[in-house]
């Protein structure tokens, strides 16, 4: 993991993004503390995206939006 400060980052953005992309992870700080840390997206975080994309506009229409989905008789066998 290399540290970078944010000035650094801020005038070479694409290179430290490509390196990034490539695999790297990078710690961001500032007057020598870190900050946050960079680094690829996990596959979990890209399998979350996917599902998200999948289910994206599959609900059309929802009669009642302020109505509980599963009926109340249902509620018990959910605890």
């Amino acid at each position: 993991m290399q540290d970078v400060t944010v000035t650094t980052l801020r005038q070479n953005l694409p290179e430290y993004l490509a390196r990034v992309e490539a695999g790297e992870t990078l710690r961001v700080t500032v007057h020598g503390r870190a900050i946050a840390e960079i680094s690829p997206p996990t596959p979990l975080q890209e399998g979350a995206a996917a599902a998200r994309n999948r289910l994206r506009n599959s609900v059309l229409h929802y009669d009642a939006p302020l109505e509980p989905i599963l009926p109340e008789e249902d509620w018990d066998m959910l605890k």
